[in-house]
């Protein structure tokens, strides 16, 4: 019998979202850390959520993670992006509270039943017959477990660089494990070495704010859990605003004449960057044209006097970040804190990944985060939380959860990993999703709290009020139906006037069908009857009415494409018994091994002649396994 159920390797945002997942599904279950005091620490930028991000944080409360709770507690702003554009695009991001949340996150794993938290380095992963045996430690001792869940993050062969000068270590020089990826490689996994970075932190106070420009919140009770109540918030007139400045021509001169010192660019750095979160130099050179770069400047901590500079990440030399720091407007006379750096680590190949993200090539190994080649807290997080479940669901018996690209901004994450792979750092965006106007911030839990109900994740209290909200939905659409508006109102007669409408256009109309007019809201609408309306629901209604047309229009475009999506292929499909492949068509096929015809007919090299013979040949009874 194994010491545990589940070992969880790194307890950064993925691996704290799959360690809590087993335990809270009654596994025994170890989180292995490096560091207690480092978990769920944020290295990079200060906040949680944005475009598409925040969307999976959403997905992740409404499934039962933990993410979304402890941004709302920590938060020290939040901000409804896009919020002026349709509903597919909005999305919750907040400025967080860096030390608040990495303790808030300690308090819960140290506090969780059935999760064991142990500081210690996993050497070397323990495998026979391609199966999972256990994990060696540092001093040579071995741990069994039936399942490996591998969050490593970027600690993994991780060195920090700035300029000529390389140090082994993670984030802040912390110790790495060299060895770890050294045994994934002999038990058959590929890996590759990716690169990614961090600007300056600089001191709060000796910032000239005046010369910046002010970045407020969003005013109203915003959140991303279903179960944070408004109490659980930093009131809005007590968030802590951000600022915006930006580079100038000086910053532009001095970065681009000390190109050469640049890890990236002087040959110190082998692994790839990530795309859309490029180094300040990346951005000089790629876009040579723009005259200035915008910079958000984010609080770390109300325990810190530290801002980060989002946007300026870089690898130059010290002195010169002193040099193109003190040209940005309002840094005139700044102190920095902390340099940036650049760091570099082992990630491994995802293509090598089932969609439940257990190893094609190891049985009982699971990965998440980073280490998958993602970029991202809330990427990691979503991950470490499929992987936990998918984990949990092989220790029953039963089949992995796996999302459509139609269900969840995860299932795109983890089809797009899967199926296409990954050369520089993956980032989840709106464009990535064909179908984001189903993909929503405000409809996360209609898509996917039955599952997290049923998987067991979901509390009786999380799923009360997601009932409640339901029904309090319900019953202001059926009011809104059944009430019939008339000119004689005198509140309702200057409202539709002050948008534009020939009263006389609105006699006799229904709520649903006055709603459809461009301008007209479900809380303005019930204000002119004094009327008051949970900002929540309100909002809902408005989605769901005002574009109720677009979005049946879109689950009818998914559902075409469902019968395919279901056709199971599986690793053991043989593709030489599909006659007139295209010779690409056919190595892709052999190289990623896609579960479904669906996966399939996303690899890139795979045509869709391809797929029409491939789907002849299933129906031939050519390919599987007799």
């Amino acid at each position: 019998m194994s010491d545990y159920d589940v070992i969880v390797i790194g307890a950064g945002h993925a691996g704290i979202e799959a360690a809590l997942a087993c335990a809270r599904l009654k596994q025994k279950t170890m989180l292995l850390t490096l560091s207690i005091s480092n978990i769920g620490k944020m290295p990079c930028n200060p906040s949680v959520g944005g475009p598409a991000k925040g969307i999976v944080v959403r997905e992740i409360d409404a499934l039962g993670g933990e993410m979304a709770r402890c941004a709302d507690a920590t938060a020290l702003q939040f901000k409804m992006l896009n919020s002026a554009k349709g509903p597919g695009v909005r999305a919750l991001r907040v400025q967080s509270d860096k030390l608040a949340y990495s303790k808030k996150m300690q308090e819960t794993c140290l506090n969780t039943p059935n999760l064991t938290v142990k500081e210690d380095m996993a050497v070397e992963l323990v495998t026979e017959n391609n199966k999972v045996k256990g994990v060696k430690l540092k001093d040579g001792s071995f741990i069994s477990t039936t399942i490996v869940i591998l969050t490593t993050g970027t600690y993994m062969a991780g060195v920090n660089m700035i300029s000529s000068e390389v140090t082994p270590g993670g984030p802040d020089r912390e110790p790495t494990t060299e060895k770890l990826s050294e045994s994934l490689r002999n038990v058959g996994l590929r890996t590759f070495r990716l690169k990614t970075g961090t600007p300056a932190r600089v001191l709060t106070s000796s910032i000239d704010f005046s010369k910046t420009e002010l970045e407020p919140g969003t005013p109203g009770f915003l959140h991303f859990s279903m179960m944070t109540n408004k109490e659980d918030i930093r009131p809005f007139d007590k968030q802590v605003p951000c600022y915006l400045t930006h580079t100038t021509s000086e910053t532009h001169e001095i970065i681009l004449s000390n190109l050469n010192k640049s890890s990236m660019y002087s040959g110190v750095v082998k692994g790839v960057g990530p795309r859309y979160c490029p180094s300040i130099e990346d951005k000089l050179v790629r876009f040579k044209d723009k005259p200035r770069h915008l910079l958000f400047l984010e609080p770390e901590s109300l325990s810190m006097d530290t801002t980060y500079v989002q946007g300026f990440s870089t690898s130059l030399p010290r002195d010169v970040q002193e040099l193109m720091t003190h040209t940005l407007p309002g840094f005139e006379h700044c102190i920095i804190k902390k340099y940036a750096y650049a760091i570099e680590y082992d990630a491994i190949d995802p293509i090598q990944m089932k969609p439940s993200f257990e190893s094609k090539i190891i049985e009982n190994l699971f990965t998440a985060g980073q280490v998958n080649g993602t970029s991202g807290y809330e990427e990691a997080a979503g991950q470490g939380l499929l992987a936990g479940i998918n984990a949990v669901q092989k220790l029953r018996g039963e089949e992995p959860i796996v999302f459509k690209r139609d269900e969840a901004y995860i299932g795109v994450l983890v089809d797009d990993l899967t199926t296409k792979g990954t050369k520089e750092p993956y980032r989840l965006l709106t464009s990535r999703a064909e179908y984001r106007l189903l993909l929503r911030h405000d409809n996360a839990e209609e898509r996917l709290i039955e599952t997290g109900r049923r998987i067991g994740l979901i509390t009786d209290e999380h799923y009360a009020r997601y009932v409640e909200f339901i029904e309090k939905l319900k019953a202001e659409k059926d009011k809104l139906a059944n009430t019939t508006y008339s000119l004689d109102d005198e509140k309702l007669y200057p409202y539709l006037q002050s948008l534009g409408y020939d009263s006389k256009e609105h006699v006799g109309v229904n709520g649903i069908e006055l709603l459809k007019r461009p301008g007209i809201t479900t809380k303005e609408l019930a204000e002119c009857f004094d009327e008051e309306v949970d900002d929540e629901i309100a909002n809902k209604c408005d989605i769901d009415i005002k574009y109720e047309g677009y979005i049946a229009k879109a689950r009818r475009e998914a559902d075409k494409l469902a019968s395919m999506e279901e056709e199971k292929l599986g690793l053991d499909f043989n593709y030489d018994e599909v006659d007139n492949l295209s010779l690409e068509g056919r190595q892709k096929l052999k190289e990623y091994q896609p579960m479904t015809m669906g996966q399939a007919s996303r690899i890139s090299g795979v045509n869709p002649a391809d797929i029409a013979v491939l789907a002849i040949a299933i129906k031939q009874g050519k390919g599987r396994k007799k």
